[in-house]
């Protein structure tokens, strides 16, 4: 048992979960670790999150974010025990019941839950924000594309540095020229692998929310579009319609402005993406990554053909290479190597 371990034992002691029986759940791109924690008859289950790699202020985030939405009655999970420092934390156990999951074994059922999904978006933006949020800003957003080609393209063994600046104040451009509102809270990894059906909930509470520990204050559409344009799962095309069409009516936007907006809000987050998937490849050897690369790269197909971005289409046309099959068998190949080393 290393440091990590025997840490963890000690903090369940203390936390009064001594001898706890631990099933590995599955992580998330940060790093962070997930364990189940089985009921008993003096305890409730719960989950336990080792954010080993994390800084003690993302914890409390967590459980500050978790408080506000459960104060508007969704279904974030209660956090029993909080330990920053540390950096352990012991919360309520949603169960099993994540979006994708349930698709894959009800796939008519995706209209309805992603319906329920947009009412969840409209409710949390219809609260003010928790304080100390940091704003993700087009200036932010722009230099947030920074790993695509920080980390994308210099797997594809391709230097073009010299265009990173002008994508950036391509996409900026087209984020400032957005149609819509203030800025609102946005949970920021809002899709199917992060959000639980709970159908003995009522109304919106029926909707569990997870890893929201990067909240921040954004566009009021970063969600949808990040619900919709999903790195992991193809959503259908009447599904998406509905979304926004429904999205529209919740936020007073016209379906044409909003889809605009989704379009650009798409292909900054597609693009960074892109380079965080490579990086995670590349640097942690993480080759699951690979396969959702594809994917990636045709929902930022997808958002590049509005006429808005003709400018970042022209630009990338020229710099950002498909992921071919050629392409992703040269990042297996580096990730191997990785992982020898």
């Amino acid at each position: 048992m290393n440091g990590r371990e025997q840490a963890l034992r000690a903090w369940l002691a203390s936390a009064g979960r001594q001898g706890a029986r631990l099933e590995p759940l599955a992580g998330d791109a940060s790093g962070r670790r997930y364990f189940r924690l089985a009921s008993t008859r003096a305890r409730k289950g719960a989950v336990l999150m080792d954010a080993r790699v994390s800084a003690p202020e993302q914890l409390c985030r967590f459980a500050r974010i978790s408080n506000h939405l459960r104060a508007l009655d969704l279904s974030a999970p209660a956090i029993f025990v909080c330990d920053p420092e540390a950096g352990f934390m012991l919360l309520e156990d949603l169960g099993d019941g994540v979006f994708s999951r349930v698709l894959e074994n009800e796939p008519s059922q995706e209209q309805a839950l992603y319906a329920r999904a947009v009412d969840v978006i409209a409710k949390i933006q219809s609260a003010p924000a928790p304080e100390e949020l940091s704003e993700y800003s087009p200036t932010v957003m722009a230099d947030a594309i920074a790993p695509v080609f920080d980390w994308y393209l210099v797997g594809t063994g391709i230097s073009k540095q010299d265009l990173k600046s002008v994508c950036q104040a391509e996409i900026r451009a087209a984020l400032d020229n957005c149609s819509a509102g203030n800025p609102v809270l946005s949970l920021r990894d809002f899709h199917a692998g992060n959000l639980m059906w709970l159908p003995e909930r009522k109304r919106l509470s029926a909707v569990g929310l997870l890893d929201f520990q990067d909240a921040v204050i954004c566009h009021p559409a970063y969600d949808l579009v990040s619900l919709l344009e999903d790195a992991r799962r193809d959503v259908g095309e009447e599904t998406r319609r509905q979304a926004v069409r429904r999205f529209a009516e919740h936020s007073g936007l016209s379906e044409a402005s909003l889809s605009a907006d989704l379009h650009v809000l798409g292909a900054q987050r597609n693009l960074r993406i892109l380079g965080v998937f490579a990086r995670l490849c590349l640097e942690q050897g993480r080759d699951g990554y690979i396969d959702l690369l594809p994917r990636v790269w045709a929902n930022l197909v997808r958002d590049l053909s509005h006429p808005r971005l003709f400018g970042l289409r022209s630009v990338l046309a020229d710099t950002l290479p498909k992921p071919t099959a050629a392409m992703l068998k040269r990042l297996r190949s580096i990730c191997a190597e990785h992982l020898v080393l």
